[in-house]
């Protein structure tokens, strides 16, 4: 006798269904499970590159090399990082890599205030446009080409002298001032958006009732802009100061003979790999001490 009896065709067996829906089903019951699948890429990579190189990095840094035949001798040294606390232009280029970032972010977070309190509250929204994309503009352009573009403006005969010369000046020219100049306008893009960002968020308000109390610009800007802006802008140090700091290819090109830590890591990276390695410990440390100095001010709490 047959069996006439409908068959359930909108939940077929688990054995019948495509991988997939029995896949889908998996994750959307156990959701911790799907949590897991979606951070496993991302920190396969982190671990597996970032994390595991770093490691190769500070284990080289204990190496030595063979003075005769350049040849790495694995083993355990302390001589790599007191070669660099006893050698006074180890300690100088350090000292100016530091200084230099220190500088540029300074640079950085100066001019971003003004430009980003004129775009978010002053500009017309055409200005603003415009402003906003002058500021990503450079950002589409390659790093040689603008690094390029910074040497034929500061050179002798570039456009910057060519401007100052009727006022009877000239332009830095290529030194430790060009080297600044460079760096700000690589990664003042990094700390104008930030900042501009956060002003847009600012209600209006606050501005009028400081106005109300009495306060004038400078006040407005010292007791109400700044300490909204402060997370937004130790944001943006993070990326002018950890970039400047291991930037080496500005200084080869407008630096002339100004040494950067970036410089020495490179001309001694095929010569002395742990020499190089142990160099590169030093921005290493630098921006740790920066990020625990700005832990300790509790700005990082507003991130």
């Amino acid at each position: 006798m047959l069996d006439t009896r409908p068959t359930d065709t909108a939940h077929p067996p688990e054995a019948t269904r495509p991988a997939g829906n029995r896949l889908a089903t998996l994750l959307h019951a156990h959701p911790r499970l799907r949590l897991y699948g979606l951070l496993s890429l991302p920190l396969a990579w982190m671990v597996g590159v970032y994390l595991v190189s770093l490691a190769l990095l500070l284990v080289t840094a204990f190496w030595t090399t063979d003075p005769f035949t350049s040849k790495v001798i694995p083993g355990f040294t302390l001589r790599n990082f007191e070669n660099i606390l006893t050698t006074p232009a180890y300690l100088r280029t350090a000292a100016r890599t530091v200084g230099v970032a220190l500088l540029v972010t300074l640079l950085c977070a100066a001019l971003a205030l003004p430009l980003g309190v004129f775009m978010a509250k002053v500009a017309s929204p055409r200005w603003r446009n415009f402003l906003a994309m002058a500021i990503t503009l450079p950002l589409w352009a390659g790093y040689l080409v603008k690094v390029f573009a910074m040497r034929i403006s500061l050179g002798d005969s570039g456009p910057v002298n060519w401007l100052l010369a009727p006022y009877g000046l000239s332009g830095p020219g290529y030194g430790l001032p060009a080297v600044v100049l460079t760096l700000t306008y690589l990664w003042f893009p990094f700390m104008a958006l930030p900042v501009y960002t956060a002003l847009r968020q600012i209600p209006p308000n606050l501005f009028d009732a400081a106005a109300d109390l009495g306060a004038g610009t400078w006040r407005t800007l010292r007791t109400v802009v700044l300490p909204l802006l402060m997370p937004a802008m130790i944001a943006g140090s993070l990326f002018t100061f950890s970039l400047s700091l291991g930037d080496f290819i500005a200084a080869q090109f407008v630096g002339a003979k100004v040494q950067m830590l970036g410089t020495l890591i490179n001309q001694n990276v095929n010569l002395n790999p742990p020499l190089a390695a142990a160099l590169s410990v030093v921005p290493i440390l630098a921006v740790g001490l920066y990020l625990f100095a700005i832990r300790r001010t509790g700005a990082l709490k507003e991130l």
